[in-house]
């Protein structure tokens, strides 16, 4: 539960300070028809909140299978690999979600890393090992 949660997060950690740090290229907005289920969206913190559960779900539940998928990829690569499989949960994301706009392949690379470096982080002060 922990983890899932801490993908969340980092998934809305990350994308908030994709939007601050890769400002124009990143876009986060609230669009007049935004709703999710039938419930209209009426500020832009829902929409981070539900952009996270999406990409924090995605990362939880699809990239590890996607990682056992392109092994060999990842063991020629060296790990770098991995990379490409967070901007494609990215780009996956903003393909299912108007709201979000991630253009081209830079911003999808420097997104993916700043969320990396998010999980990182909350990885190392919330996750206690035993």
């Amino acid at each position: 539960m922990k983890k899932i949660l801490l993908q969340i997060v980092s998934a809305g950690l990350g994308l908030w300070l994709a939007t601050l740090a890769i400002p124009g290229v990143v876009q986060v907005s609230l669009l007049p028809d935004s709703n999710f289920f039938g419930i209209g969206l009426t500020a832009l913190w829902q929409i981070y909140l539900i952009l996270a559960i999406a990409l924090g779900l995605l990362n939880y539940f699809v990239k590890p299978v996607l990682k056992l998928i392109a092994l060999p990829l990842e063991i020629i690569t060296l790990g770098a690999f991995s990379i490409i499989i967070s901007m494609g949960m990215i780009w996956a994301v903003s393909v299912i979600f108007d709201e979000l706009a991630v253009p081209l392949f830079m911003p999808l690379f420097w997104t993916s890393f700043i969320i990396w470096i998010c999980n990182f982080i909350l990885d190392k002060i919330l996750v206690k090992e035993d």
